[in-house]
């Protein structure tokens, strides 16, 4: 008996996710490659179908490979090229979906990963029959999908809803983009161990945080040693979320959002980055907005986004094909 499932691939700076899935949003395979080994993008591309042909008997066990999605920093949906990405092995403009598409000879579509985790969130998740919507990725940085009349806003060239590099502080603190003050360097896993540091030097609070080195800090020690009392990791919550809740608030006025999703490992620290993100939005927002928009965490957080949000991307452009 065949099985329709598609190919998500999440494409990272260290490794590359990738998984078969179905539209019910059930993942039958799992696994990752290196992106870094790979120098060439077309050796890359070879390399992911060598890996997933190795892993998979698709005759023993009936599947049928519709169509590949893919997620990827500054993948732009509608040329269907990752475009000058900072933390890729490969520089300048790729045309990865025709590579893709050459190389695996079936439908492929781009985006990039957070919107990529905003279709996720809209077709498998929590956001499903909602029409107006934004996802927020903390991990390294700071990612961004807006959903509006149930459809990605893309803008005129591919990259609208960039909420990381807003500027949530001026002459604030410098961002990978070469830019300073940029929101995702308070607000991102790599923001929040900032702001820890900065904390202790500002302060002579006692706080387990000073036996712990930059490198080991994880966003799970800061939540750890929140649920503990400690008050440098509760005052670095407060301002995450502080800086969060006032650039949400300006999204809110642009779109009118009915939720706010999170997602990335900042995000699991429930309660302790949402409570202070929801009171700065509220108190930054105009009375027309208050009281209306919840923040949630994404139902998705203890499975694979990244390659749901793939697969749901080419699930989406499949069916339009087919025009459901």
């Amino acid at each position: 008996m065949n099985r329709d499932v598609v190919l998500g691939v999440d494409i990272g700076g260290t490794y590359t996710k990738y998984g078969l899935v179905d539209q019910a949003g059930r993942i039958f395979l799992e696994d990752e490659i290196s992106t870094r080994d790979y120098k060439v993008i077309e050796d890359f591309i070879i390399a992911l179908h060598r890996h997933l042909d190795a892993h998979t008997d698709r005759k023993k066990d009936g599947f049928v490979i519709r169509g590949i999605g893919i997620g990827a920093p500054n993948g732009n949906y509608y040329t269907g090229s990752i475009e000058y990405p900072p933390n890729l092995v490969w520089k300048g403009k790729i045309e990865l979906v025709k590579l893709i598409e050459k190389e695996f000879g079936i439908p492929a579509v781009l985006t990039n990963d957070a919107n990529a985790a905003a279709l996720g969130e809209l077709l498998f998740g929590a956001a499903k029959g909602l029409d107006h919507f934004i996802m927020i990725t903390l991990g390294t940085g700071l990612g961004s999908g807006l959903v509006v009349n149930g459809e990605l806003i893309y803008g005129s060239d591919g990259f609208a809803g960039e909420l990381g590099h807003v500027r949530a502080v001026d002459n604030g603190r410098q961002c990978g983009c070469g830019k300073r003050g940029c929101l995702e360097t308070y607000v991102s896993a790599t923001g929040i161990k900032r702001t820890v540091f900065e904390l202790l030097a500002e302060e002579t609070t006692e706080s387990e945080f000073r036996k712990i080195t930059f490198s080991r800090l994880s966003p799970r020690m800061i939540t750890t040693l929140a649920e503990k009392g400690d008050p440098i990791a509760i005052k670095a919550f407060e301002k995450t979320g502080f800086l969060l809740g006032r650039s949400l608030a300006d999204s809110v006025a642009h779109i009118s959002p009915s939720k706010i999703f999170l997602f990335g490992g900042l995000a699991k620290a429930g309660r302790w980055i949402i409570n202070p993100t929801k009171r700065s939005m509220e108190e930054h927002l105009l009375p027309i907005y208050r009281d209306k928009i919840d923040i949630v965490p994404s139902a998705l957080l203890s499975r694979n986004i990244a390659v749901l949000g793939a697969a749901a991307l080419i699930w989406k452009h499949l069916d339009q094909e087919a025009g459901r």
